[in-house]
């Protein structure tokens, strides 16, 4: 029998009937996944991937991991919209999989951590999970995505989710109701991710809801350690998460502009980046 992956088109538009749908797909919900269009169109899965190649050959989209997005996203200039989930974690693979190592070898068997939601914030998490000698760990998180990366860990660790309403754009949850659990608990680290660093406007975020709980985080720690790549640095965005001097350490990448990051180490905050 043949598999999903390979069935025969089913009763398919024209091909460039079909691509024309696609592209204003993408253009309207800024993804898409190929198993969506493999879905939507009564197509295989290859055929799904051959469109999204000829659409990206034409210059109007990118191709991702598992989908496409618009065309012309960029990751080293402020961005004029908040990026989904999948976005995110297809950009800068590299920086983020290097903060995360190191944010992760912060962390001591027995301590207590809260993980913000977020891709970068996932590479902690992914590097913890490699990590074999911790043991005892408390993980508090509202990010769904990086509670299923840290389940193989039980029981090991503790994963603890706040609760709250669904943001599906992040798959996050936030107020009402995420603020009783971080009210509740008082962690030994908190690592929060964030769009933008500043030394006048402190550390902020895009999405306001989000920017509120990573405030209560901030506010649930004993530590707070700002996990950010490069191109976030020197940014500034709508929702403030807290002043820059709420934070103890910032954890960025390699390749991290050393004239962005010199005003953050003169006001005060701790800097790491891998060698």
């Amino acid at each position: 029998m043949a598999s999903a992956e390979h069935l025969p088109d089913r009763d398919a538009l024209p091909a460039h009937q079909r691509r024309e749908q696609i592209q204003r797909l993408v253009d309207e919900r800024g993804f898409v996944k190929v198993s969506e269009l493999s879905d939507t169109f009564g197509v295989s899965g290859v055929t799904a991937r051959a469109d999204l190649d000829q659409l990206e050959n034409a210059g109007t989209l990118t191709r991702i991991h598992g989908g496409a997005v618009p065309a012309g996203i960029s990751t080293t200039s402020r961005p004029d919209r908040e990026f989904s989930f999948e976005e995110a974690l297809a950009s800068s693979v590299l920086p983020k999989q290097q903060v995360g190592e190191l944010a992760a070898s912060l962390v001591s068997s027995g301590q207590s951590i809260i993980l913000d939601v977020g891709t970068t914030t996932l590479a902690v998490a992914r590097a913890l999970l490699a990590r074999t000698d911790l043991t005892d760990v408390v993980v508090i998180t509202n990010g769904l995505s990086i509670a299923l990366a840290l389940e193989p860990a039980i029981p090991r660790f503790t994963v603890i989710v706040t609760g709250g309403s669904l943001r599906p754009l992040q798959h996050s949850l936030v107020d009402p109701l995420a603020a009783t659990v971080l009210s509740q608990v008082h962690a030994d680290l908190a690592f929060i991710g964030c769009n933008g660093v500043d030394v006048d406007g402190g550390v902020t975020n895009i999405n306001l809801p989000e920017a509120g709980v990573k405030t209560l985080m901030l506010a649930a720690a004993a530590r707070a350690i700002i996990v950010a790549d490069g191109a976030k640095l020197g940014q500034v965005h709508l929702g403030r998460i807290g002043p820059l001097a709420a934070f103890d350490t910032l954890v960025t990448d390699a390749a991290a502009d050393p004239l962005t990051l010199a005003p953050l180490r003169e006001a005060g905050l701790a800097v790491l980046q891998p060698s």
